[in-house]
């Protein structure tokens, strides 16, 4: 039996329901969820003893319900004869307080101000099927009437599904009457499944509107969500953003849904935002394995990333996180990264934290009362210490923080927050600071929460390790010097070295202490980096090393002008990034591969040099392009990709015959480390350049 409109518009006519409940008889309708799903809100909202109009009532039980748990004055009203006359004849004898009349609902006949709460159980929804001008006619009656029989300090109660036409014409309606708005999701209604032919799946929502008595020449409007049953109302400064947070709880209910029915998504992720600051909390990514095979335990889990690690490639990027799921064995699971700026106590208060939650995004056929594992990387939560955060003209927002390794060594970091999981500089700080920090976290380990700023020194300078170089791409630039000629003479020969792209410092830093005689000019476009550097990565010029702030492109360009008396350098590198998130290649920008470009680099390179790019590219079609315009200038290319990252390095050089095969390239590494090697030269003796040497392929 179908015994839903052909039309949405049907909801609005008096013969659609006076078939519906003919063909439907004494059965309860109920729209949104039963009285057990709706109780909790409706017992926040309304008093036993309050006066209540139930408009459009139909044959729902939730009047009954209500009357049964001591709400005895409640009168009913709707708009067919049909369903009146069932209600009455159901609880004339039980209920005989409670009383139902056939009434229009945009034409009521009840007094000014009679009613302390008027409660509406989806009606407005089936009123406002469209925009037309008739329909909204018909709803500005409806809600007129409303505000009329309430008395000031009332409540119109209107359960709905929010859609954005409704919940933009209830709130602007009554915000302009002046009164207080408040949105409530009705609790765990996003695991509900609304069904009414055809199925559909939205959460609920409780319109809350409290009539105000006028205030002449007043402006003042309120706007609140209140996300949980218990919560505490947010206020939120505007209707537009009231309706924004209504929509996020509808896209996360809808992606819940869609998890719940095995949709093939493709990488989803999502903010779990703190209820009282509506600030991001939580990142979760879902990831699925469907060739992991399905057992009694192996459903679902959870992974904490310990704070300052989840930019690690196997946290970081959708390929590290499918094969942490993989190595995991679960079915589903989902990383969960711990955000910079909130305060989290320890693991097991976490775990309560996200336990509600994540639940609504296990997969569809595990079992109830299934116990979902919470999975970590050494059982505590990091530590992350946020040492400095500021903005940028050009880079915007940025912090310096320290965090801690898996090795329990201390590390200093620089993060755009435009690329929050990107690390756009790393430099590892003296083993004496580290222990200094563990050992007042041992003082702390009862309270079980992260080092406080205090733990680490506020000034850098001095705490840096100048040896260590964190960031694989840049050892691998620094391998690169081996394709010079005699590279073992490189300690003792003047060098001239053009870096561009700043950073924190760490790459024309450690070629300026490694090799005595070199000279480095660096350039930057941005002045916020070389404060950044200076101040916490313990960068400093000197006469061998000098920073021009500018843009890269203009300066290289101006050399390359200069004629004759333009300079030579044997090396030129490129550590520069791009701005611009919506490009398929974020490092370098597109301009500095462009080919009368690289004809301006080609012509500042001595004849024996080597030019090394850092290329990330996701674009593999652009990513060819690349390589073919380089290739074009630099006839000898050599490529190295860096083991789970995206990054690339690329050695350039002018001739052919330049080009040494494997054995040759490792040969004059190790001649080249075995010098830096020597006693009083400071060398990691973790950083071998032969091995980052061994998988370089010609182009």
């Amino acid at each position: 039996m179908n015994l839903l409109p052909k039309s949405s518009k049907e909801f609005g006519s008096v013969d659609y329901w006076e078939k519906f409940f003919q063909q439907r008889g004494k059965k309860a309708f109920e729209w949104y969820g039963t009285y057990l799903e709706l109780c909790g809100v409706l017992h926040k909202y309304i008093k036993p003893r309050e006066k209540v109009l139930v408009i459009g009532c139909g044959n729902s039980e939730l009047s009954e319900q209500l009357y049964d748990v001591g709400y005895r004055d409640i009168v009913n009203i709707d708009i067919s004869e049909v369903v009146i006359k069932q209600m009455k004849e159901c609880n004339a004898t039980r209920r005989p307080q409670m009383s139902f009349l056939k009434m229009d609902m945009t034409q009521m006949e009840f007094p000014d101000a009679s009613f302390q709460v008027v409660l509406d159980k989806g009606t407005l929804d089936a009123v406002l099927t469209d925009e037309e001008e008739k329909t909204l006619q018909q709803v500005d009656r409806m809600l007129a009437e409303v505000g009329r029989v309430l008395q000031v300090g009332g409540r119109y109660l209107c359960i709905s599904l929010a859609q954005a036409h409704i919940l933009k014409k209830a709130v602007g309606h009554f915000s302009r009457e002046g009164w207080m708005v408040r949105v409530h999701q009705v609790a765990n209604s996003q695991d509900q499944v609304l069904e009414a032919e055809p199925q559909f799946s939205l959460p609920v929502f409780a319109f809350i509107m409290t009539k105000f008595r006028p205030v002449p020449g007043s402006a003042l409007q309120i706007f609140e969500l209140c996300a949980q049953e218990q919560g505490k109302p947010v206020r939120l400064e505007s209707a537009e953003r009231l309706a924004e947070a209504v929509r996020e709880r509808q896209q996360y209910a809808w992606l819940c849904s869609q998890l719940r029915r095995k949709a093939k998504l493709g990488s989803v992720s999502l903010d779990l935002c703190d209820g009282d600051t509506g600030e991001p909390r939580y990142t979760l990514h879902v990831v699925d394995s469907p060739t992991v095979k399905p057992s009694r335990d192996n459903h679902f889990a959870i992974f904490i990333i310990p704070q300052g690690r989840e930019t690690e490639w196997l946290f970081g990027m959708d390929e590290g996180r499918k094969q942490l799921a993989a190595s995991a064995g679960f079915r589903r699971l989902i990383t969960v990264a711990l955000h910079r700026g909130q305060q989290y106590e320890s693991m097991d208060h976490i775990q309560t934290e996200l336990s509600a939650r994540v639940m609504e995004l296990a997969p569809a056929g595990m079992p109830a009362q299934q116990q979902v594992p919470f999975l970590s990387v050494g059982g505590d939560i990091g530590v992350r210490t946020v040492q400095h955060q500021d903005c940028s003209a050009l880079s915007g927002n940025y912090v310096i923080e320290d965090v801690q390794g898996d090795d329990k060594r201390y590390f200093r970091r620089l993060i755009f927050l435009s690329n929050r999981n990107v690390v756009q500089s790393e430099a590892r700080l003296l083993k004496d600071v580290s222990y200094k920090a563990q050992k007042k976290r041992k003082k702390d380990r009862k309270k079980q929460r992260p080092a406080d700023v205090e733990d680490l020194p506020a000034a850098p300078g001095q705490s840096i390790d100048k040896s260590y170089l964190c960031c694989e791409h840049h050892k691998a630039m620094i391998a690169g010097l081996a394709l010079l000629r005699n590279p073992e003479l490189l300690l003792e020969i003047p060098l001239a070295l053009l870096v561009v792209g700043l950073g924190g410092g760490s790459l024309p830093l450690f070629v300026h202490d490694h090799f005595p005689k070199s000279c480095i000019d660096a350039v930057e476009i941005d002045p916020s980096m070389l404060e950044v550097a200076t101040q916490w990565f313990g960068f400093s010029q000197s006469d061998r090393m000098k920073v021009h702030i500018a843009d890269g492109l203009d300066y290289i360009a101006s050399l390359a002008g200069g004629g004759e008396a333009r300079p030579c350098y044997d090396v030129i590198m490129f550590d520069v990034d791009s701005k611009d998130p919506t490009l398929g290649m974020s490092c370098p920008p597109p301009a500095f591969v462009e080919q009368s470009f690289l004809q301006n680099v080609k012509s500042i390179l001595t004849p024996e040099g080597v030019f090394i790019l850092n290329l990330v590219c996701r674009d593999l079609g652009l990513k060819d392009s690349v390589l073919a315009g380089l290739k074009a200038v630099f006839p000898l290319l050599y490529v190295r990709r860096i083991e789970g990252e995206v990054n690339e390095i690329l050695f350039c050089q002018l001739h052919p015959e330049q080009k040494l095969t494997t054995p040759e390239l490792l040969e004059t590494a190790q001649a080249l480390e075995q010098t830096l090697r020597k006693p009083g030269r400071g060398w990691d003796d973790t950083y071998v350049l032969s091995d980052m040497l061994k998988t370089v392929k010609i182009v």
